[in-house]
């Protein structure tokens, strides 16, 4: 039997070359297809290929006979309600008022804590999943760019088109983004103002992803750890219990800001995993994570920049209001600070 041939669509710029089978060839196991790359049989332009490859508008797969007489191949739908019969208006309404920014190449959500950027082990809601709801008449599912923790909130910019996810992809691999964060951490760090350097390195014996990931800070020059940096500021105090952070990182490692902030004794309130007991808030003060983006400034894949604002979610803001803090503070802290 002949192999077939297919080439990629416009639509899967992009993806790894695994979810491209998850969603043309779902009855395929992981296993069965990992079998077919390290045998050969599945082929990108003529060579052997990973799992995780990026594929690319235009490109050809060399898929082997038994592929398609023993899977079936699907095309995703190009209607948002064929993709998603079970969605209630309920679930569409919710998706939609997430969306603080939208234009023809770029969504920017408000991303609320608790929700997961991406699906893993048990989640059946993540940001990923609601998507194909925010099509916005357009035929792509708008793809995600970056992530944030699960319990972190705050802006999470989205590509509408493959051009555009491929450029916001190069801002953010080049790091021509900024990103500032508040935190709201228990105690007062002794300096006001800073760049914390910690390498930091996957602590062994955690899953890969999500709760289970711990990150841990290595001394200078382990091999094992990756070089972080983080800006940061003191925007406002109650006493000595509590501090408002303002927290530009430098780098994009995991958890930076949350393992970065513990350093100086100042653990974000909620942040449990990595301020233990210290973590904990007290009276008005929510055991909810207290780690927010606040804001983003990137290149625009359609030229100038996208600079975006994402308000408190209600934890916060609640906290904000009890600690007598200005949420509507916009000023920015960090201009005269080298990026």
């Amino acid at each position: 039997m002949a192999a077939d041939n297919a080439e990629i669509e416009a639509g899967d710029d992009g993806i790894r070359l695994d979810r491209w089978f998850r969603r043309h060839y779902p009855a395929l196991g992981h296993g069965a297809l990992e079998k077919l790359l390290r045998t050969g049989q599945v082929r990108l332009d003529g060579r052997r290929v990973k799992a995780g490859e990026r594929l690319a508008a235009g490109q050809v797969l060399r898929l082997p006979p038994q592929l398609k007489s023993r899977f079936v191949a699907t095309e995703p739908s190009t209607n948002p309600q064929d993709r998603h019969p079970q969605a209630s208006a309920k679930e569409r309404t919710f998706a939609e008022s997430l969306v603080i920014h939208k234009d023809p190449s770029v969504l920017v959500l408000n991303k609320p804590t608790g929700l997961a950027s991406q699906g893993g082990s048990g989640l059946t809601r993540h940001v990923d999943g609601l998507l194909g709801l925010l099509t916005f008449g357009k035929k792509q599912k708008p793809r995600l760019v970056h992530r944030l923790d699960r319990d972190t909130s705050g802006v999470l910019v989205v590509a509408r088109t493959a051009p555009a996810a491929a450029a916001l992809a190069k801002s953010l691999a080049e790091r021509d983004a900024r990103k500032i964060y508040w935190a709201l951490v228990k105690g007062v760090p002794k300096k006001k103002s800073g760049t914390i350097k910690l390498a930091l390195a996957k602590e062994g014996g955690h899953g890969p992803h999500g709760r289970d990931e711990k990150m841990v800070g290595k001394p200078p020059g382990d091999k094992s750890a990756q070089y972080a940096l983080t800006d940061y500021v003191v925007v406002d105090q109650a006493g000595d219990e509590y501090a408002w952070i303002a927290a530009r990182p430098l780098t994009g490692r995991t958890h930076q800001v949350r393992v970065h902030l513990a350093s100086l004794g100042t653990p974000v309130v909620g942040d449990f995993k990595y301020g233990g007991a210290l973590a904990k808030g007290s009276g008005e003060i929510a055991d909810t994570l207290h780690l927010h983006a606040r804001s983003m400034d990137i290149a625009h894949p359609d030229g100038g920049r996208l600079r975006v604002i994402a308000p408190l979610p209600p934890h916060m803001a609640k906290s904000w209001k009890f600690l007598g803090f200005n949420e509507n503070d916009a000023r920015d802290l960090f201009k005269e600070r080298k990026a």
